[in-house]
């Protein structure tokens, strides 16, 4: 990945399982069409192309054109690929592969750790857009929200409330402004993107499209902290801020 694709690559943080209703998928598909469209690569967690809403962004980005970098840790490696959370009705739990392909438009990163893997991921963003997940998910997007709070970097991050899903995310943190743990010129930390009020068109709206119109309305410099994150204890400097995180 060169330099200008870095600057218009998006992360995209979601479930790897798909979610028991369609719009989740549905979704996840139109969000990998608007990136491709947009000419802006995916960077993603590095499940399958098939499998769970990780694989749906995946494959929608390849399938129009577009370019996927999947990072994954080597243990998920090792073993078989990252595994779907969701239990099917037989019990089994289904193992999300990597995506293989001889195409250049996929490229494939092993890292050492969790850790190192978000970094990554982040280092190669100009934004991040979670869709519905579970807890890795709710991780991912609230540390580079702390990141954007704390001047390591100053990134979007967009969170697609599909079927109000993340709307118990948007009262905790109305709740935890007005019980004194957040500021309230933080809110705008997290942009949410709600679809139409009626529900059942959730599964047609353009979540890809909306998304990236809140990416391009992000204005860094707004967010301003205290904070060097390049210095170092032995008085030499980082390469880049994100050294610190």
């Amino acid at each position: 990945m060169n330099s200008e694709e870095r600057i218009r690559a998006v992360a995209v943080y979601c479930g790897s399982s798909i979610g028991k209703r369609a719009a989740y998928a549905k979704a996840a598909h139109s969000v990998g069409v608007a990136l491709a469209k947009s000419n802006r690569p995916l960077i993603y967690g590095g499940g399958t192309l098939g499998h769970g809403l990780m694989g749906t962004v995946a494959h929608a980005v390849v399938e129009a054109g577009g370019k996927v970098t999947g990072v994954t840790p080597y243990a998920l490696v090792a073993a078989g690929g990252e595994e779907d959370k969701s239990i099917e009705p037989n019990g089994i739990k289904r193992q999300v592969a990597l995506p293989t392909s001889s195409s250049n438009n996929i490229e494939t990163i092993i890292v050492n750790s969790m850790h190192e893997r978000k970094v990554e991921m982040a280092k190669r963003a100009c934004g991040f857009v979670a869709l519905p997940g579970g807890f890795g998910t709710f991780e991912e997007f609230f540390e580079v929200t702390t990141w954007t709070q704390i001047g390591i970097h100053d990134k979007p991050v967009v969170l697609l409330n599909v079927l109000n899903y993340y709307e118990p995310i948007r009262k905790m943190i109305q709740s935890a402004i007005e019980e004194g743990f957040v500021q309230s010129f933080s809110s705008r930390l997290i942009t949410i993107v709600d679809g139409p009020e009626d529900l059942v068109q959730h599964e047609t709206f353009d979540w890809g499209f909306a998304a990236l119109q809140a990416i391009e309305s992000w204005k860094e410099g707004e967010v301003l902290s205290n904070y060097d994150w390049t210095k170092r204890i032995d008085g030499t400097r980082a390469d880049g801020s994100l050294a610190a995180s």
